[in-house]
C-alpha cells in the first residue's frame, strides 16, 4: 500500500509539473502576442505623429489607446497592461489589477533598464513591484524616429499557472488514491489470509512432525504456489513416514537376523561343550555353525557397505571389463542353488564379449545381488534368464529375469528404498535385511546410469540397468 501511495504521489507531481509548464508556456505566448501587438501599434502611431513624444500621443489619443489596451488585456482574466515612457513613468494602465496602479507612478528603474537592454520576460515582485503580489511580465520597447527608446509596454499576469485546473486534478487523483488504497487493503487482506492460512497449517504440521507424528498431512486446496508447497510437504511427510516405518522394520529385521544365528551358534557350541551332542555329530553341527557365521558376515558386510555409502566414502574406479564374462562367472557361482531349485537357465548376449566402462567390483556386487534375489524368489523348475544387449547411445542393457512370486504393484515404488522388504512375513527370504537393492541402485546412480524393475505379480520379475559401452 505504501508503494501504491508513493506511486500516485509521483503521478500527481509529474502531472502538475507538466500542466504547470504547459500553462506557463501558453500564458507567456499570450503575453508576448499582446505586448508585440501593442508595441507595433504604438510604433506606427509614433511614426505617423510627426515628432510628437509618447506622452503627447497618449494624451491626445487617450480614449482610443485605452480602448485598444482594454481589448488586448481582456485576452486573460488576470492580465494587466502598463504603458510607460522612457523613464518608467506610467502613462496608461488597463486590465484586472488596474486598481493597484496609479497613473503617474514609476516602474522601478532596474526593470526599465533591463527591458531597454533586451530582456523581455522577468518576474516583478517585492518592494520594486508596482503590484502587491508577484507578477510575471513580458515587456517590449517603443522607439522614436531616431531609434531611441521612448517607452515600454509591460504585459503583466498575476498567475501564469492554471492553479484551478491543477487543484482539480490533484483532488481527482487524491480521491482515486483513496479508492485504490481501500480496494488494495481489502484485496491484500483476503490474499494474505489465503496465503497465510495454509502456511499456518504447514507450520502446525511441521511442529507435529518434530514431536514424531509422521502421519500428519496438510489439506491441499487450489493450484497455486502455496498448494504446490502443501503437496511437496505431504510428499515429504509420506517419505518420512515410510522411512520411519522402514527404519523400524530394519531394526526388527536386523535384531532378528543377529539374534537367530547367534542363538543357534550359542546353542550348538554349548551342546558340544556340555557333551549333549555326540562326537560323531560334531561335523554336522559345526557346518551349521559355519553357515550361520557366514550369514552374520554377510549382514555385517551389507551394513558396512551402507555406512560407507551414506558417509560418501565409497569410491569407484572406472575401467573397461567384459560384462558377459562377469555374467557367466556369477551364473556359475549360483550353480548349487540353481540345481537345488531345478531352474532352467538362459544366458543371452548379443556378442560373446562386450566391454563396459565401470567399477568392476561394484557392478559385480550389483549383478550378484540381482541374481541372488532372482534365485531366491524363483519357483521350483522356473526360468532364470540373464540378458545382455546393446541399445542406443552406446549403452549396454543388463537384465535379470525370473519366474516366481514377483512383486506386488503397491511395493514396486519402494523396492529400491533402504531397509525395504516386500516379504514382510520373511517366509520366502530369511537372510536378507533389505539393503541389497538399495546398494545396487546407489552403485548404478553413481555411474550416472539407470536401474528399474518390471513385475507381473505371482508370475515374473525383471530387474534391468544400463552401463556405458567401452
Amino acid at each position: 500500500m505504501l508503494i501504491i501511495l508513493i506511486s500516485f504521489t509521483i503521478i500527481i507531481a509529474i502531472t502538475t509539473s507538466i500542466i504547470g509548464n504547459y500553462s506557463k508556456d501558453i500564458k507567456v505566448s499570450i503575453m508576448e502576442t499582446a505586448a508585440n501587438s501593442l508595441g507595433t501599434y504604438l510604433q506606427n502611431e509614433i511614426d505617423a505623429s510627426e515628432g510628437l513624444s509618447l506622452s503627447e500621443i497618449t494624451t491626445a489619443n487617450e480614449e482610443t489607446l485605452e480602448e485598444i489596451f482594454t481589448v488586448i488585456s481582456s485576452n486573460g482574466d488576470d492580465i494587466t497592461v502598463l504603458l510607460t515612457d522612457s523613464d518608467g513613468k506610467i502613462l496608461l494602465v488597463t486590465g484586472s489589477d488596474v486598481g493597484e496602479v496609479e497613473i503617474g507612478s514609476f516602474v522601478d528603474s532596474s526593470f526599465v533598464k533591463s527591458v531597454s537592454n533586451g530582456t523581455n520576460v522577468f518576474q516583478m515582485n517585492g518592494a520594486k513591484s508596482v503590484f502587491s503580489s508577484p507578477h510575471m511580465v513580458y515587456a517590449v520597447t517603443v522607439t522614436d524616429a531616431e531609434g531611441e527608446v521612448c517607452g515600454e509596454v509591460f504585459v503583466c499576469s498575476s498567475s501564469v499557472i492554471m492553479t484551478d485546473l491543477i487543484e482539480k486534478i490533484t483532488k481527482t487523483i487524491g480521491l482515486a488514491v483513496l479508492w485504490v488504497l481501500m480496494a488494495a487493503l481489502i484485496a491484500v487482506y483476503f490474499i494474505t489470509e489465503r496465503i497465510v492460512a495454509p502456511l499456518k497449517k504447514i507450520s502446525i504440521a511441521a511442529r507435529q512432525f518434530a514431536s514424531g507424528k509422521f502421519d500428519t498431512r496438510v489439506p491441499v486446496s487450489g493450484s497455486d504456489e502455496v498448494a504446490e508447497l502443501a503437496v511437496a510437504f505431504n510428499n515429504m511427510a509420506e517419505s518420512l513416514d515410510n522411512y520411519d516405518t522402514m527404519r523400524n522394520t530394519f531394526i526388527s529385521n536386523v535384531s532378528h537376523d543377529l539374534r537367530t544365528p547367534m542363538t543357534s551358534i550359542s546353542g550348538f557350541v554349548d551342546g558340544i561343550l556340555d557333551g549333549v551332542i555326540p562326537p560323531e555329530q560334531y561335523d554336522y553341527y559345526l557346518r551349521i555353525i559355519s553357515s550361520e557365521v557366514k550369514r552374520l558376515s554377510r549382514l555385517v558386510a551389507s551394513l558396512l557397505d551402507l555406512s560407507r555409502i551414506q558417509a560418501g566414502e565409497r569410491k569407484f574406479t572406472m575401467a573397461p571389463f567384459d560384462i558377459c564374462e562377469m555374467g557367466r562367472q556369477i551364473i556359475i557361482s549360483f550353480e548349487q542353488k540353481i540345481e537345488e531349485k531345478h531352474l532352467e537357465v538362459e544366458f543371452i548376449c548379443d556378442e560373446d564379449n562386450m566391454s563396459v566402462v565401470a567399477d568392476r567390483d561394484a557392478i559385480y556386487q550389483t549383478m550378484y545381488n540381482l541374481c541372488d534375489n532372482a534365485v531366491k524368489f524363483s519357483t521350483d523348475g522356473g526360468l532364470l534368464r540373464i540378458e545382455i544387449k546393446k541399445i542406443k547411445s552406446k549403452k549396454i542393457l543388463v537384465s535379470v529375469y525370473n519366474e516366481g512370486q514377483g512383486i506386488p504393484p503397491a511395493d514396486l515404488p519402494y523396492v529400491f528404498e533402504r531397509f525395504y522388504k516386500s516379504d514382510k512375513s520373511r517366509g520366502l527370504n530369511k537372510s536378507g535385511v533389505g539393503l541389497g537393492l538399495y546398494i545396487s541402485k546407489t552403485v548404478i546412480d553413481a555411474h550416472g546410469e539407470k536401474i528399474w524393475v518390471e513385475s507381473e505379480f505371482e508370475r515374473n520379475c525383471r530387474f534391468s540397468f544400463t552401463l556405458p559401452a567401452e
